[in-house]
C-alpha cells in the first residue's frame, strides 16, 4: 500500500508543481523576453507557445488526476481506506472536472478568437466583443487554475498530515 500512496502523492506533486511553475514562472517569462525581443510580434508569439504549453500541461492535468483518483481508489478497496476517502475523491473529481473544463471549453474558446484577430486581441479596442469575451475566458482559466492549486494544497496537506 505505501507504493500506491507513493504514487498518489506524486501525481498531486506533480499536478500542484505544474501549476505552480507555469503561472508563476512560465507565463510571465514567456511573455516579458518575446515582448521585449519583438515589441511587433512577440505578445502573439508568446500567446501562441504559453497557449501549446498550457494545452499539454492539461493532457498531463487529466493524467495525474486520473491517476490520482484510481490510486485512492485502489487504496480503499485493497488496504486500509484513507481517511476521508468520500471528501478526497470528491476533490479529485472536482481538480479534473475544472481541469477539462479549462482545457477543453475554455482554452478552445480562447484560441478560437485569437485566430479571428490578426495580432495581439490586447491591440483590439476595450469595446471590442471579442476583446471582452477573450479578457473575461483568460480571467477565468486563471480563476480554475487557481481553485485548483487551492484543492491540490488541501489534498497535499491532508497527505502532509499522515
Amino acid at each position: 500500500m505505501p507504493a500506491v500512496r507513493y504514487v498518489a502523492l506524486s501525481v498531486l506533486v506533480v499536478w500542484i508543481g505544474g501549476m505552480v511553475t507555469l503561472g508563476l514562472l512560465v507565463a510571465p517569462s514567456t511573455f516579458q523576453i518575446l515582448q521585449e525581443t519583438d515589441p511587433a510580434t512577440g505578445r502573439v508569439l508568446a500567446g501562441q507557445v504559453f497557449g501549446e504549453i498550457l494545452r499539454r500541461f492539461h493532457l498531463l492535468s487529466y493524467l495525474c488526476g486520473g491517476i490520482l483518483f484510481v490510486s485512492l481508489f485502489v487504496m480503499k478497496f485493497v488496504g486500509p481506506p484513507p481517511s476521508g476517502f468520500v471528501v478526497r475523491s470528491a476533490i479529485v473529481a472536482a481538480m479534473l472536472a475544472v481541469a477539462l473544463y479549462s482545457g477543453l471549453p475554455v482554452s478552445r474558446e480562447l484560441e478560437a478568437i485569437q485566430s479571428q484577430v490578426a495580432g495581439p486581441v490586447s491591440n483590439l479596442p476595450a469595446s471590442d466583443l471579442r476583446r471582452q469575451r477573450f479578457d473575461d475566458l483568460h480571467r477565468r482559466s486563471t480563476m480554475l487554475m487557481t481553485i485548483n492549486l487551492g484543492l491540490g494544497l488541501v489534498l497535499l496537506g491532508w497527505y502532509a498530515r499522515e
